[in-house]
């Protein structure tokens, strides 16, 4: 009996790895699906910098996560031997056939979408090193920082503060606030720090800049909508908890934000498939307390935020140039995710129960202030030591060939002489 119990943990074990590191690996590819969607929005001569900044992104937080942020969310470090990290030596913290380590990967890159996330609202004119050295900062320190306290409970605020007075501990199952919100108010300090792109404003006018390229644009939502599956459903950690429920509810938000943006945007392309991005931002706060029906409303109304938001922060008096809207797509649709939840999470609504209301307004609007008073910091300090923005020769010149000496199509430039 015995060892037909250790088997049984062991099935299960290996179970669990290999099913958080296909939810790793969907949320990977969601980093193609951030490159794609800023490559194609931006302008032709900002297409490779957009790539670049996306793959450099990745590869600088998951070092960042790695030596530091993981250990300040969990308080697991990786400085043991291997034997350890795998979960062979009885080393406290590390599961057995390195179920600590996938699921290492999974959060990681969940903390990686945090900078891709911002860079798509300061692309055009923001210098490569400090937009780095940001990066860093977010996901070393202050992303994890706000990332424990909601799904790791650190300083006991979950149980103290939002259970004890709220009425229920603030719920976030996939990231609307810990990801989304975060992200998109970090972005909106970034964007308010840089200012508007050369001649998107001008004697009191908006000047238009269109995308360049809406099937690179659409190749980019296609792969995030996709990878969102993993993003949301795998949230679950565990075969045993996972839930159908979460991929229907997250289906139909998906769906809810297309319909609605389709409407509110007059047919835009670029707000359709965006709609779809605010669905899924939106609804993963409570997809798993939600009824579809609830999510399918959800979504829809991050739709019509976005689009409105996105419209309305264009006006030449706000003088805000957020390129690919992160701040309404992330900021203003992921803190309407975290309240929703507190509203379609209820069982008056069809939802499962077991969230409030003001627990989920409190702590939603905690998490875009922190993230906005954090984005602030870190940009003001990249700012006054590096300079985070590029000269005005280098933005008209465009970021391929001002920092990465090279455009897009290089025998196209080479032919025209403008390298």
């Amino acid at each position: 009996m015995p060892e037909l119990q250790t088997a049984v943990q062991g099935l299960q074990s290996g179970a669990d790895v290999l099913f958080l590191l296909t939810g790793a690996i969907l949320v990977f590819a969601m980093h193609g699906g951030f490159a794609f969607l800023e490559a194609g929005t931006v302008r032709h001569k900002n297409q490779v910098n957009a790539l670049c900044k996306i793959i450099v992104d990745f590869a600088i937080s998951t070092a960042a996560y790695f030596l530091v942020g993981y250990t300040i969310a969990y308080g697991v470090a990786f400085f043991v031997s291997a034997q350890g990290l795998s979960g062979n030596a009885g080393v406290a913290g590390f599961g057995p056939q390195g179920l600590t380590l996938v699921k290492f990967f999974f959060l990681c890159t969940f903390a990686a979408a945090v900078p891709a996330i911002v860079s798509g609202g300061i692309a055009e004119r923001a210098r490569f090193l400090p937009q780095c050295v940001a990066t860093a900062l977010i996901v070393g320190l202050f992303y994890p920082f706000f990332e424990g306290i909601v799904w790791n409970k650190n300083y006991g605020l979950q149980e103290h503060f939002f259970k004890a007075r709220l009425g229920e501990e603030f719920h976030d199952f996939a990231g609307s606030i810990v990801v989304h919100a975060v992200g998109g108010w970090l972005g909106f300090s970034a964007v308010r720090r840089l200012g508007p792109r050369l001649g998107r404003f001008d004697k009191g006018r908006t000047i238009g800049i269109p995308p360049s390229s809406i099937p690179w644009l659409a190749m980019g939502s296609w792969l995030l909508c996709i990878g969102w599956f993993g993003f949301n459903v795998m949230s679950a950690q565990t075969l045993q908890t996972v839930s159908g429920l979460v991929a229907m509810n997250s289906l139909m938000a998906m769906c809810g934000g297309i319909l609605a943006a389709l409407i509110a945007g007059d047919g835009d392309p670029g707000f359709i498939h965006n709609g779809a991005l605010a669905g899924l931002v939106a609804v993963c706060a409570g997809s798993d307390v939600m009824h579809p029906i609830g999510s399918l409303l959800v979504g829809g109304i991050a739709g019509v935020i976005f689009v409105y938001a996105f419209q309305a922060m264009a006006a030449a008096k706000w003088q805000f140039d957020d390129v690919l809207g992160v701040w309404p797509l992330h900021g203003l649709c992921g803190l309407w995710g975290g309240i929703a939840c507190g509203i379609f999470g209820l069982t008056l609504f069809g939802g499962m129960g077991g969230v409030s209301f003001w627990s989920q307004l409190v702590g939603s609007v905690m998490g875009a202030a922190y993230a906005a008073i954090a984005g602030f910091i870190v940009y003001a300090v990249v700012d006054m030591v590096f300079g985070f923005r590029l000269a005005a020769e280098d933005e008209r010149r465009g970021a391929d060939l001002s920092i990465h000496r090279i455009g897009a199509n290089p025998e196209e430039d080479i032919r025209m002489g403008r390298i």
